[in-house]
């Protein structure tokens, strides 16, 4: 069991380690999950369709690079600017075609691009950072007060639908925001944070996973169940997006309703995790059904403990701290792979409940959980956290 500050630098101390290996075989790939084998995929694929699984924009391929410069920042080794540097010139060509962007250019620009300029000051990751916020704003429907989470796809008519996952793309426009100067991207992202708070929670402090709005009107019209077991129920790791989202809103506002949401949604979590030893892809699931999803594990303890952060309250601060230090300890001592016989670090992830495959590498598992060590160890490159002054332009 992992007891102190020490022990969780350990814990890093084996990341930094499997991550030399990692780095050096994958280079410039975007992984999103690993093979039977358990090589990376890659996901920069430029002969691809724009928005196929394996095309250059697929939602998950900030993630990678961001893990490249978690641990430039954790060691200072120039390859992992090199290797990151170069998925970000992939990743740049996305925003010239356009087509194929959705909301998750947060995730893409800001984990890439966001950590690049917060580490070096590059004007070129600035553009980018900017270019991608500028995109995600326009995606925003004035009538409904939300931010569109999807394209059209076939016949689905999605103009009008939102995402519980949005509540984390958003960040890219506070930090828009304070890099500018320009009011507007942070008004867009607290408006659609409101409407988020007012439609998507319940009022046990579960989540709903898709929200459809008339996009004309603005009218709410219904939700859907998106990835998690059913409609109505509980998919976990929208419950991590919401208490890391509205923390973070909180953080970036400071309008109290935020944190206040946070906390409902983390209390559900925590209450729910009384009947389970490892989280589940759903907390309405069967408990004879065996799919976990370690990713939301590794999301939720990274929320849990930076909204222990916020509260003024210092037992609650504390209930959070040790409840995000707990989820942590489970993931590392029996959901993590060390070695080199496979290239993720996390194991036991599912994307989503009625999908074919369950308990498998997804890569942003691995970044929160080295985000979560970085903050217990003091060396978190922060990037959800408020842009320094010094940052600003």
């Amino acid at each position: 069991m992992v007891e102190n500050k020490r022990d969780w630098a350990v814990a890093l101390k084996k990341i930094e380690q499997k991550m030399d290996w990692v780095a050096d075989k994958t280079q410039d790939r975007i992984p999103y999950t690993t093979d039977s084998d358990g090589n990376y995929d890659d996901h920069s694929s430029l002969g691809k369709q724009i928005g196929e699984y394996y095309s250059l924009s697929w939602w998950t391929n900030g993630f990678y690079p961001g893990i490249l410069w978690q641990m430039y920042q954790q060691t200072g080794k120039e390859k992992y600017r090199t290797y990151a540097e170069k998925i970000e010139r992939k990743l740049a060509l996305t925003l010239t075609s356009f087509e194929g962007l959705h909301h998750d250019v947060g995730f893409m620009f800001l984990l890439s691009s966001g950590a690049d300029y917060r580490l070096t000051q590059n004007k070129q990751a600035f553009t980018r950072v900017i270019h991608a916020a500028t995109i995600l704003a326009g995606r925003f429907n004035l009538a409904g007060r939300f931010i569109r989470a999807w394209n059209d796809e076939g016949v689905d008519d999605r103009r009008g639908w939102t995402i519980i996952d949005s509540m984390m793309n958003i960040r890219l426009l506070y930090w828009a925001t304070d890099l500018t100067h320009d009011p507007r991207f942070a008004q867009i992202a607290k408006a659609h944070a409101i409407t988020v708070q007012n439609h998507f929670i319940r009022e046990d402090g579960s989540v709903k996973h898709i929200c459809e709005f008339n996009p004309e009107t603005g009218e709410y019209v219904k939700s859907f169940g998106g990835q998690g077991l059913q409609h109505g129920s509980a998919w976990t790791r929208g419950q991590a997006w919401a208490i890391y989202g509205f923390t973070m809103s909180y953080e970036q506002t400071r309008h109290t309703e935020f944190l206040q949401t946070a906390s409902k949604v983390a209390d559900y979590f925590m209450q729910q995790m009384k009947g389970w030893s490892h989280v589940p892809v759903d907390f309405d699931q069967p408990n004879a059904v065996a799919y976990e999803d370690s990713s939301a594990a590794a999301i939720a303890a990274s929320a849990f403990l930076e909204l222990a952060a916020q509260q003024e309250n210092p037992q609650m601060a504390q209930t959070y701290q040790k409840f995000g230090e707990q989820l942590l300890r489970q993931l590392l001592d029996d959901r993590c792979d060390f070695t080199t016989s496979c290239d993720n670090i996390v194991t036991h992830s599912s994307a989503a409940y009625h999908e074919e495959q369950h308990n498998y590498a997804i890569i942003y598992a691995d970044f929160f959980l080295i985000e979560a060590l970085q903050k217990l160890t003091d060396s978190s490159l922060s990037i959800w956290g408020q842009t320094k002054n010094s940052e600003r332009i």
